[in-house]
């Protein structure tokens, strides 16, 4: 069913501004903050102003090569967030249909809306671990259709989807004459053996991606899109209009953090490794919980069995000092969305009264 409402703010952004912040915090999506004294950063590597007109060069050729692209298909942006809203807004028209996944990344949506395109939906359905059907897909794209809108890894589940879907994906919007948006920020988290991303599949592919959520580095809002040429210096020519010339000291920052990023990536592997089995054993003991388990990533949106998810995460933020991601957000109003990205100590006290919350929520049943 279409979307046409105009929406001018992202409710899930409000409230993980306001309301996710707790003593033992597991709604963060991320890896915990890098910190600034591991980047050997000296105080000469900095500058408050430099040559940044249309790309900094030295970022552009540090994405570049780490991307396997030209520079000319680089367009940098403040963090993935804006990378999304550029490509959607050079893309889209008002009254162009968007196709997006269902369950999705509220600001995804959102944003779409406040561009004033229709927005229509396909769904990646929980028993089927969250994967993309293709059929899905082309059951809903119209001759109207001027983009399709997926998250790889998805937010909120970090299913991952393959290549070769992703290859059909693109030939259906081919068909329709429309580009495939593939948001990418959580892709980095595969650390060891990352898929190329899709935009190597073909010029119909826009990809987005940041420094933000696998390497703990969401300060520098180092965010990027990979962009067939002529598209990408439409989005550098519509940044004029928001953002245009960044803050030099992170473009600066950005490029130190790209030559070490083996070793960031190294405390992120780490972190995540310890955290896992944490996750497994809390995911093991309970029975009133369903779970797409993708064995990477850094979040899991577990379906609640039993009880109302609203009446457990009031419970878990009052009771227990801890927050999760309530599920509606994704428009999935019976799960939740847990973060494994935290230091290991808060993970397992975060469970252990996620745990408790959930016992005592049985009880009232």
């Amino acid at each position: 069913m279409a979307e046409a409402e105009r929406i001018k703010n992202s409710a899930y952004i409000e409230w993980a501004k306001t309301r996710s912040q707790a003593r033992f915090s597991l709604a963060t999506s991320g890896v915990m903050h890098y910190p600034m004294a591991d980047l050997m950063v000296r105080l000469e590597d900095i500058e408050l102003s430099g040559p940044s007109l249309y790309g900094y060069q030295p970022l552009q050729q540090a994405l570049a090569a780490k991307s396997g692209v030209s520079t000319e298909n680089v367009v940098a942006a403040a963090g993935t967030s804006m990378a999304n809203f550029l490509a959607m807004a050079t893309i889209l028209e008002p009254g162009d249909e968007v196709l997006i996944e269902r369950p999705a990344y509220d600001p995804l949506v959102s944003t779409a809306a406040y561009l004033g395109a229709i927005v229509n939906r396909f769904e990646r359905r929980f028993e089927d671990g969250f994967r993309i059907d293709p059929a899905a897909v082309e059951r809903a794209v119209t001759n109207r259709t001027r983009l399709i809108v997926i998250t790889n890894m998805h937010n909120p589940s970090s299913a991952l989807v393959d290549t070769e879907t992703l290859r059909q994906i693109g030939e259906i919007a081919t068909r329709t004459g429309a580009r495939v948006l593939v948001d990418e920020v959580y892709l980095e988290a595969l650390f060891r053996k990352p898929p190329p991303s899709a935009f190597h599949l073909g010029n119909e592919f826009v990809t987005t991606t940041s420094l933000t959520k696998a390497y703990g580095l969401s300060g520098l809002r180092c965010g990027w899109i990979l962009a067939e040429a002529e598209l990408a210096k439409k989005m550098w020519r519509l940044n004029d209009l928001f953002g245009n010339i960044p803050a030099h000291p992170a473009e600066r920052l950005s490029v130190i953090a790209l030559r070490d990023l083996d070793m960031i990536a190294a405390r992120a592997i780490g972190l995540l490794e310890k955290n896992r089995p944490i996750l497994d054993q809390f995911l093991d003991s309970r029975e009133d919980l369903s779970v797409v388990r993708p064995g990477f990533g850094t979040v899991v949106a577990p379906r609640l069995n039993r009880g109302n998810v609203d009446e457990l995460c009031a419970l878990l933020r009052e009771k227990y000092e801890t927050s999760v991601v309530p599920g509606k957000f994704f428009q999935m109003p019976e799960h939740i969305r847990i973060g494994i990205g935290c230091d290991s100590e808060m993970l397992a006290a975060g469970l252990e009264r996620l745990s408790a919350a959930l016992d005592e929520l049985g009880r009232r049943a």
